[in-house]
């Protein structure tokens, strides 16, 4: 079988999702054709993707979020006026979507949570089925936990989400753990995708705390929070780190961003201090690693996650850097978890070649009734 993927390219989650499935069907004996990769000017595929995706990588643009360059909290009016202003290279987009569909002939379309997809299948219908899979569709199960209030940003997510997934046969939400599919909505639950680094380290032991450090206001908060313990061992990757290694003192250091190093330190560390990202907060339950999570500033969808991964116990759910929080909660974490988790992963392997021949199996293609009527079911719950 033929498999394309869409791929968003918004951080580092969508693409390692993509790299595991891809593994995933070439041990089936399934061809996956290429990657279609949406880009910005200011975002291209990171290297880790293109030089471990073994098929074709096309960039094509797609409309970026856009974060405060000094906070970096999302920003949902200038993303707005963003998206906006460039909706005629945007149109352009769809059009090279459908060509490279129509190029491939692929028997299924695999869109990672890519506008490019749903808008592709919503205004040029073509005629290959796609599916849908990202944590984000857990947003349209009823079960789905969500910060109370924010009324604006809940319906602005739904809204962003729906507009990756018009014509899709099924949308497939990744899952902290087992919950009931909502077929209703063609949502069904499955597994986390984690990259095969993750499921091949063994993790051990160990006293030091590790910390994802994306916001310039965590590092100050991290620096805080060593002051008042310095006796607790602490690291930290932090973008704005240029040498491999910086020591600040016996049990602070600050290390460059690189996803292998980061992934070693936590396979040996006690507990990790990160945004509420899906996939970092899997690897760290899969590896036994119980998580401080601080969503981003105005970023709901990391907000549903901290509360989705809170309810699941892989982690403790905060709005700033709160060592103390942490140190209190690690006590009470279930250390069979990790047992539990690696089990649910273990499922995906057959529930995603499943979801894939359903997909390949199914006589529809993109329905206008879908399209027309999708808004209105998703957006009612």
């Amino acid at each position: 079988m033929r498999i394309l993927f869409l791929v968003q390219g918004e951080g580092r989650g969508h693409l390692t999702q993509a790299l595991s499935l891809s593994q995933i069907l070439q041990t089936a004996g399934h061809e996956v054709t290429g990657a279609i990769v949406g880009v910005t000017a200011e975002r291209n595929i990171p290297t880790f993707f293109s030089e471990k995706f073994t098929a074709p990588v096309i960039p094509i643009f797609s409309p970026g979020l856009v974060y405060n360059a000094g906070t970096n909290a999302l920003e949902p009016t200038k993303t707005t006026l963003r998206a906006i202003r460039t909706i005629r290279p945007f149109w352009r987009s769809l059009k090279q979507v459908r060509a490279i569909i129509d190029r491939h002939r692929p028997d299924v379309v695999v869109n990672f949570y890519e506008m490019l997809g749903g808008m592709t299948y919503a205004l040029l219908r073509p005629s290959v089925p796609m599916l849908c899979i990202a944590h984000q569709y857990m947003a349209f199960h009823p079960d789905f936990q969500r910060p109370k209030g924010q009324w604006f940003y809940r319906q602005a997510f739904k809204f962003n989400t729906l507009l990756t997934c018009f014509g899709a046969h099924e949308l497939l939400a990744l899952s902290f753990d087992k919950q009931p599919d909502a077929l209703k909505k063609r949502v069904r639950i499955v597994p986390p995708l984690l990259r095969r680094e993750v499921t091949e380290i063994k993790p051990s032991a160990g006293d030091l705390l590790l910390a994802y450090v994306t916001q310039p206001g965590l590092k100050t908060e991290l620096l805080n929070a060593h002051e008042q313990h310095p006796e607790i061992r602490m690291d930290g990757f932090h973008s704005g780190v240029s040498v491999p290694d910086q020591i600040i003192d016996d049990t602070l250091s600050f290390h460059a961003i690189d996803g292998q190093r980061f992934l070693e330190f936590m396979a040996r560390c006690k507990a990790i201090v990160t945004t509420a990202g899906f996939e970092s907060v899997c690897e760290a339950a899969y590896l036994g690693k119980p998580a401080l999570m601080i969503p981003q500033p105005n970023h709901f969808e990391q907000a549903c996650n901290a509360i989705d991964g809170q309810r699941a116990g892989v982690g403790t759910a905060a709005d700033r850097f709160d060592l103390d929080q942490l140190l209190a909660y690690l006590p009470n974490y279930d250390t069979h978890l990790s047992e539990r988790f690696r089990a649910w992963h273990g499922q995906g392997h057959f529930m995603f070649l499943a979801a894939i021949n359903r997909a390949a199996a199914s006589s529809s293609s993109s329905s206008g009734g879908f399209f027309s009527t999708r808004m209105r079911h998703l957006l009612r719950s």
